[in-house]
């Protein structure tokens, strides 16, 4: 792919991105895209400028704005190679954007390039998910947001019903759908309902913040992180036409962008809904960038401990619960120390599952068993597999 084709590249001696970089500052620690052999890189960054679909005006001038912060941040020493293709020509309808998106991010993903998508707003989270529909494979998607994202399914695709699309879509590749962080007067009973009903996960904000840790495990299991800036508060990012007085602190958004970057299973991330009208001195773009600055460093971090094939070297825990009836397997990394679960898999469904056969948990989950109990972790996945 000619990708000197989709995107206008940045030029840092303009605008605000014009400043006096010194040798250990984002900027000179990343390539820009000028026909490099893209199968090079281990991150891209991609801008998308799109906001057409959006109820948060002013979002499509924000990959410049987060950009401004990014390239000034220190502390990045690594072999990780990053290159910033640029900002993605917006089509002159929204769906020519979603299919130029999806077919870019197609293309990295096949050359196991992860991709970071600053837009825009978060319907391009529908794009980012399509990207993976010649892959063969199904995903998880794991959402940072005060909201379902559950509109009318017969509504045009948009910021607020992306998450029906996705689950609709045939043919259906989504084989989980987590959201972390959803408060609870914004969310009607029938969405709660319904999430449940499709076995997906849904965690609340006091939920979370009260064991930010068990945050970990829940985006070790994603393919696609979808970030809307709205699930923080306010006052900590006032750049956001749907901003609320409650939300996650902004160093729980780093440290959730940290795990995120960690996972071995991750392969593309997208921080949406930024709006630079009413980002009161940069601190929401200033935000986001230190987001994506922990997102790099937990790829830097990443142990490629995911136990595929051999599991010789993992610490083997097996657990038997309701007086024998049931056994729970749990396997413990020696490298980080982190944990899975083996959920049993009927046989006509194991190849197409077997990528998520093994179930990202904590240590408390273990203690779960160990108490007599199944974890929750492991019946929501079983009860997708039945």
């Amino acid at each position: 792919m000619n990708f000197s084709e989709y995107f206008e590249p940045i030029n840092i001696n303009e605008g605000d991105l014009d400043f006096n970089y010194n040798d250990h500052q984002f900027a000179n620690t990343i390539e820009f895209y000028n026909n490099q052999n893209i199968a090079d890189f281990n991150i891209a960054i991609i801008g998308v400028g799109e906001e057409r679909n959006s109820n948060n005006e002013g979002c499509a001038t924000a990959p410049n704005h987060v950009r401004k912060y990014l390239y000034r941040l220190i502390g990045f020493k690594t072999t990780t190679k990053i290159i910033d293709l640029g900002n993605l020509k917006i089509g002159a309808t929204v769906d020519d954007t979603y299919f130029a998106l999806s077919s870019i991010l197609e293309d990295l993903l096949k050359q196991n390039v992860l991709p970071i998508i600053i837009g825009g707003s978060q319907d391009l989270t529908y794009a980012n998910f399509l990207a993976y529909k010649n892959l063969e494979q199904t995903v998880n998607l794991v959402a940072i947001d005060s909201k379902f994202d559950l509109g009318e399914a017969d509504e045009e695709l948009s910021s607020t019903n992306f998450l029906t699309k996705i689950i609709l879509h045939q043919p259906n590749y989504l084989f989980n759908y987590s959201n972390i962080g959803y408060q609870s007067y914004f969310i009607d009973k029938e969405q709660i309902d319904l999430i449940s009903k499709l076995y997906f996960d849904s965690y609340r904000l006091g939920q979370v913040q009260k064991n930010i840790e068990e945050v970990e495990p829940i985006v070790r299991n994603a393919d696609i992180l979808s970030f809307d800036i709205s699930a923080i508060r306010q006052s900590e990012a006032p750049g956001n036409r749907n901003a609320s007085p409650n939300g996650f602190y902004g160093e729980q958004a780093c440290q959730i962008s940290r795990y995120a970057g960690m996972s071995d299973k991750l392969t593309s991330v997208g921080f949406y809904e930024i709006n630079p009208e009413l980002d009161t001195n940069g601190q929401t773009a200033h935000s986001v960038a230190q987001m994506i600055w922990y997102f790099i460093d937990g790829y830097n971090n990443r142990k490629n401990d995911f136990p595929v094939g051999s599991r010789k070297t993992y610490l083997k825990y097996m657990v038997n619960i309701q007086d024998g009836k049931n056994e729970v397997v749990f396997y413990k990394s020696d490298k980080s120390e982190r944990w899975w679960m083996d959920v049993p898999y009927p046989a006509h469904n194991k190849i197409k599952y077997e990528r998520h056969l093994l179930v990202p948990c904590s240590y408390d989950d273990y203690k779960t068993a160990c108490n007599n109990e199944v974890p929750n972790r492991w019946w929501q996945t079983f009860q997708k597999l039945s």
